[in-house]
């Protein structure tokens, strides 16, 4: 292929009605074809990271990775300079996909070469192109003059799905964005590519610009914040507060003063007014995180202000406008606590005028290994090693785990997994592939129809009150790893009651 080929190729491309994504991916392919490279990726610069927006030839995990400026001088020499930029073999510098070249994955990347080129859109830096060959010699004077004749026709892709971006955000807002709006941003804090995904994300950009109340629904860990973040940036309020409440740290002797504030005087150690989180939020959203833990008596307040956008601050005579978008948030089946009596119907139905339905992680397909590689480049830097990576049979047993504490468990096994390999004496300075027993994944939860583990000859035999103790412990035990040791929620889970579950700690030995 001629560099006009490849120059009529993207061309052609940019006026072909295609998905973002798709765009994106076809150019990375087709500059890794006409180059005879081993991989290349595009990567948007993200404040301080640069973040994989399509890539060919590198390892699964490598587009859910956030690449920290810092801590890779090669691409901190390509970002600082305009025009391409070269490594050749004898470079000292670190490599940032050393382990991560599909073709060697887990492999230390042997000599080759590498080149790069920042990106510019209006005037800005965007990012990043990068291209590896393993061929020592590949990226010649010749390779290096057709990439920066490329340049224009690749800031042009670029530049045309951010237009394609900001058409479609103008559209959601029928044609007229506020002059304080955010243009809506491409999706950096959702990873993930799977239909379920995917269309969360365009439900949300839909019902952030309408105002209307929105009840976030899911399980523990699947990211409901991030929803709630999301809805906000993307409204017509993204220039005024977002305040976020927990509902279920609030005590209930406090909870009142806490949402709607308080005069002077209205109670013991109320020695100022003070205003609430409503009043925090004026102009902006306000968050109710765990919504179906405020008690009866807060329930009803609230529900009259969501009526008549009034709030009465505790001990004072008049009420307040106030001007808040509600946004909240449950795990809980709040239609059953409407029929159990703990939740009132009329909240409910206040609440949830649109609910978001959050999928769980094991409902993502293959989006488990995009959010496992951010993680591994999170603890890569933390525990300052040269790479870190998953093996074939993590991968897979990643993909079969059924996860029921979601991203936020799938953060820890990462973690926990990372230090297990330092611990076990990996070298800083090789690859450090996790394997599947670094996990823990089998002790989290049985593959279903397992036969249970069978006592050795050489084991004690346990009475069945201490068999029926330390199934308690253990169950416990993974309640509260699921639920970061928020002994509520994991009374939730476990069917108990909270006091119950302090009882039942102490009785097993789990507690003092």
């Amino acid at each position: 292929m001629t560099t006009s080929a490849i120059h009529l190729l993207l061309l052609t491309d940019l006026v072909a009605d295609l998905p973002v994504a798709v765009r994106l991916q076809r150019l990375v392919g087709s500059l890794r074809a006409y180059f005879g490279c081993e991989a290349v990726a595009l990567l948007k610069l993200d404040g301080e990271h640069l973040r994989p927006v399509a890539m060919a030839g590198l390892a699964s995990d490598a587009l859910g990775r956030r690449f920290a400026v810092t801590d890779h001088p090669r691409l901190a020499a390509i970002l600082q300079r305009r025009g391409v930029l070269c490594f050749h073999h004898d470079s000292a510098l670190p490599d940032p996909y050393d382990g991560l070249i599909a073709e060697r994955a887990g492999e230390p990347l042997p000599v080759h070469d590498c080149m790069g080129m920042a990106l510019d859109l209006e005037g800005e830096r965007w990012g990043v192109i990068t291209l590896d060959a393993l061929q020592v010699g590949a990226f010649d004077v010749r390779a290096q003059r057709e990439l920066g004749e490329l340049a224009c026709a690749i800031e042009a892709a670029v530049r045309v799905t951010r237009l394609e971006a900001e058409i479609r955000g103008l559209r959601l807002s029928g044609g007229a964005m506020q002059a304080n709006a955010q243009v809506p941003r491409e999706e950096h804090d959702f990873v993930g590519q799977s239909g379920a995904i995917t269309q969360l994300l365009h439900e949300l950009q839909v019902v952030a610009d309408s105002e209307l109340p929105v009840l976030l629904l899911g399980e523990t860990g699947v990211g409901k914040e991030l929803c709630a973040h999301r809805l906000h940036r993307l409204s017509r309020r993204a220039g005024k507060p977002l305040i976020h409440v927990n509902c279920a740290a609030l005590p209930e002797s406090l909870a009142e003063s806490e949402l709607f504030g308080h005069v002077r005087g209205a109670f013991s150690g109320a020695v100022s007014d003070r205003p609430g989180r409503f009043e925090a939020a004026e102009g902006g959203t306000l968050f109710l995180d765990e919504v179906g833990e405020l008690p009866l008596s807060i329930q009803a307040k609230l529900l009259r202000t969501l009526q008549n956008g009034e709030i009465q601050r505790l001990g004072a005579d008049r009420p307040r406008r106030v001007n808040v978008r509600v946004i909240a948030a449950t795990n809980r089946s709040l239609r059953e606590h409407v029929r159990d009596g703990t939740f009132r119907a009329d909240l409910y139905h206040r609440l949830s005028v649109y609910p978001v339905p959050i999928p769980p992680l094991r409902e993502r397909g293959n989006d488990v290994l995009l959010l496992a590689g951010g993680f591994l480049e999170l603890n890569r830097a933390r525990l300052g090693l040269r790479s870190l990576r998953l093996s074939a049979a993590a991968e897979e047993a990643l993909r079969h785990y059924r996860w029921p504490g979601n991203v936020r468990e799938l953060e820890h096994v990462i973690s926990r997994a990372a230090l297990k390999a330092v611990i076990r004496g990996a070298d800083r300075k090789d690859i450090v592939t996790l394997e599947t027993d670094m996990l823990d994944l089998d002790a989290l939860e049985a593959p279903a129809g397992a036969p249970a583990a069978c006592a050795t000859a050489a084991a004690p035999l346990l009475s069945m009150h201490q068999i029926v103790e330390a199934s308690q412990r253990q169950a416990i035990r993974q309640a509260l790893a699921l639920h970061q040791d928020n002994w509520a929620a994991a009374a939730r889970q476990l069917g108990l009651d909270a006091s119950n579950l302090h009882k039942l700690a102490r009785r097993v030995g789990l507690k003092a």
